[in-house]
């Protein structure tokens, strides 16, 4: 059937089949607003509210306007906790996940389908292992008598306190483990994209592997960097089971991230107002990354 039948000659979709779009689009329209723009409204709106958990306050609530927010940058604890945030966000998520992930991409790059797909099977089931087994292998690994500190004795070296001693590290290595499989398999699929002719053109030409790298494959996966660097770090920004399972947010913050914040504002202070108010700054400090990203790498999404 001519498709020109549907269209007009703008290029619109004709009435009868625009409406016909809309009733189909419908349930994921539903969908969206129930499970997206719902509770994002609803955390705006309880961030301004005296919201408790138990009390009077769970029953009565007032708005408060935004004494909520002014307490919170009031709070020696949440600036600290943001500063957490954002070394653990650039450790595991920028330097680590983002990458770790392109090197392990690239280096799979052209090789026989057999190795990538041994070694993409070993990576990736770090990535498909749920984040509180994740947690507690790394505490396994990590602790005063793990297997860490069993290596280290058995060549003649002293114990180490990781989890005390390093806190931020040894989550942001085992975060790192958890998530670098999701990277590397976005850029493989977009590695795998760049043409070779481009790439033995230039090497032909006499260019390095540098040059090729910088001049030829990074401009083409430009775009596939800035999105699994949003998405990375949205992923992130959100950790809460790994961290509080290996530390709890300590010893005392040095690994108390915003959301291990939240949850003790919200679930151990009882001030769900409060916690609320944490979630809608977090949620905001992503959009400013996201923006931030794609803004610097001139990106058009």
């Amino acid at each position: 059937m001519n498709a020109t039948n549907y269209v007009t000659k703008e290029g619109r979709l004709k009435r009868p089949q625009a409406l016909r779009s809309i009733v189909f689009l419908l349930p994921s329209w539903l969908l969206l607003l129930l499970f997206f723009v719902g509770p994002i409204l609803l955390t705006v709106f309880f961030s301004f509210t005296n919201l408790a958990l138990t009390g009077t306050q769970a029953q009565n609530i007032d708005f408060v306007g935004f004494q909520n927010f002014a307490a919170m940058f009031d709070d020696a604890n949440f600036r600290i906790s943001v500063l957490k945030t954002i070394v653990f966000l650039f450790l595991s998520a920028i330097i680590g996940q983002q990458v770790l992930g392109f090197l392990l991409a690239l280096l799979m790059k052209g090789r026989k389908q057999s190795f990538r797909r041994i070694i993409g099977i070993i990576i990736i089931a770090g990535w498909v292992t749920p984040e509180i087994v994740v947690a507690f292998c790394w505490v396994a690994f990590l602790n005063d008598s793990g297997t860490l500190n069993m290596i280290l004795n058995a060549i003649g070296l002293s114990a180490v306190t990781w989890l005390y001693t390093f806190p931020m590290i040894s989550v942001c290595i085992a975060n790192i483990w958890h998530g670098t499989a999701f990277s590397m398999m976005v850029f493989q699929a977009s590695l795998d994209d760049v043409p070779t002719e481009l790439e033995e053109a230039a090497r032909i030409d006499g260019a390095s592997k540098i040059k090729v790298l910088t001049k030829i494959v990074l401009p083409i996966v430009k775009g596939t960097i800035v999105t699994n660097m949003i998405l990375v770090t949205l992923q992130t920004l959100g950790v809460f089971t790994l961290i509080y399972t290996m530390t709890g947010g300590g010893p005392g913050t040095s690994t108390q991230t915003l959301p291990i914040f939240m949850y003790n504002q919200a679930f151990v202070n009882y001030q769900l107002g409060y916690g609320t108010a944490i979630s809608l700054v977090l949620l905001v400090i992503g959009i400013i990354a996201s923006l931030f990203y794609i803004r610097s790498m001139k990106v058009q999404i």
